[in-house]
């Protein structure tokens, strides 16, 4: 069969760059919201690293606290709920569409895995206007932990009746691509703007610097020829 390929959301086929007005307002400057996102991040490995389990929104908001602490910002409700909002209405990608349509056409079965809610995945990928190119929207909740935990990989594949080696992850962050190959997927990494390679982990067989590259690869490499 060939693979099913699964897609990370946040900064693989969603935009976080939009939020910069957000914070910019709020904080004075867009650049706090790379510090927040790469907060999000370390907490949420840091809680999956202890056994514990927090849901990503509630990671999120943690990190905003945090953000504006080290801001020397007060944040209000109506701050938070703009921040919460803009996350569920981010735009794809300008090359998201035109690649997932490629890899549809091909015959491809695609599914969405994200650190995200259920509720929150499913707008976001509504609000993107991507929903009918995924067979299913897959968040970490469903393994009650977090990428990458090889139990949100080895969930999603036993969710698609399938086994890992039949499962594909193509993601922007080098982490992410390396917890799915440790819990035996195969990776594509797509090298975003400000996205490189963590050397201490192998490669995988497929690394672009566009979904288009990626998906060119994909059609290549996992669609089973017609017999």
């Amino acid at each position: 069969m060939s693979r099913i390929i699964a897609f990370d959301v946040n900064e693989t086929l969603l935009d976080l760059g939009s939020l910069n007005p957000v914070f910019e307002r709020i904080f004075g400057t867009a650049r706090a919201r790379e510090t927040w996102f790469s907060q999000v991040l370390q907490s949420a490995m840091t809680t999956t690293i202890l056994g514990r389990y927090h849901d990503f929104s509630a990671i999120a908001a943690g990190a905003m606290s945090q953000t504006a602490e080290r801001y020397g910002v007060s944040l209000s409700q109506k701050d938070r709920d703009a921040i919460a909002g803009g996350m569920r209405s981010l735009p794809p990608y300008a090359d998201v569409a035109p690649a997932l349509q490629r890899m549809r056409d091909a015959g491809l079965r695609m599914v969405a895995l994200t650190n995200s809610t259920p509720q929150a995945a499913r707008a976001q990928i509504d609000y993107a206007g991507l929903s009918d190119f995924f067979e299913e929207i897959m968040s970490v909740d469903m393994a009650q932990t977090l990428k990458p935990a090889p139990e949100v990989y080895n969930t999603a594949a036993r969710s698609m009746l399938a086994t890992a080696q039949d499962m594909r992850l193509v993601a922007a962050h080098a982490w992410d691509i390396a917890g799915a190959m440790n819990a035996g997927w195969a990776g594509a990494f797509l090298a975003r703007p400000g996205q490189v390679w963590d050397p201490l982990f192998d490669q995988p067989d497929i690394i672009g610097a566009t979904m288009d590259e990626v998906a060119t690869a994909i059609i290549a490499t996992d669609l089973e020829p017609d017999t």
